[in-house]
């Protein structure tokens, strides 16, 4: 049985990992709020358990169990916070901290059930993709808003990261998954951007929060 603390450094990694899937000590460090020793004695025992390739001064790389095990920790995760709005009733940003509790529970059965409950979902409530039994995830083909032209039409399909803040602001804004915009205007000074959609007044949104805005292109 893998620890609570083991599967946190797994999702840390994984969420980290760049193109080449590598992730340095002070990375996770940071990610994880711990000193760099700390991090860098756990990823000796990640490595003793054959979960990462880990050199001395070097990158941190998962091995093929490595992100199976992570992948399956983020499994569990996102089809509790699925479970939480669809059958719970719980905003989209109220989830994150019941969902890391749950997380860790040690029963495949469990959150198969739970999938099953809610007919096999594919995203989270973020719009991110729910790993399969075998830790198996779809990479999607969505850029962030903020990469998008004057005249585009995009759909919202997911967030780079669903922060209490961000989502909070996003509610005020009425802004949700699956809606549509038009990139009316990119500001040259800053890059925000004036967004039209609906039945709606046109809305001027920072880079900062385009960046974080997933969309595809209509």
């Amino acid at each position: 049985m893998i620890s609570e603390t083991v599967e946190n450094y797994l999702k840390a990694l994984f969420t980290l990992a760049d193109e080449k899937g590598k992730v340095s000590v002070s990375e996770l460090s940071q990610c994880l709020n711990v000193s760099k020793p700390t991090a860098n004695s756990m990823a000796k025992t990640l490595q003793q358990e054959g979960f990462v390739v880990y050199e001395k001064y070097k990158p941190l790389t998962l091995t093929k169990a490595g992100k199976k095990a992570a992948a399956l920790v983020i499994r569990r995760h996102r089809l509790t916070e699925m479970f939480l709005v669809e059958k719970m009733g719980f905003a989209w940003d109220e989830v994150h901290d019941v969902a890391e509790q749950i997380e860790h529970v040690q029963a495949p059965s469990f959150f198969d059930r739970m999938d099953e409950l809610m007919d096999f979902p594919k995203f989270d409530p973020h719009g991110s993709h729910i790993p399969d039994r075998e830790g198996n995830i779809v990479v999607a083909d969505r850029l962030p808003l903020s990469q998008c032209s004057e005249g585009d039409s995009v759909s919202l399909v997911g967030l780079a990261q669903s922060s209490t803040e961000l989502l909070q602001l996003l509610d005020s804004h009425q802004i949700a998954l699956h809606q549509m915009f038009e990139v009316v205007t990119v500001e040259a000074f800053d890059q925000s951007m004036v967004l039209k959609r609906a039945d709606s007044p046109p809305l001027t949104l920072s880079r900062q929060v385009c960046d974080e805005l997933l969309v595809c292109l209509a």
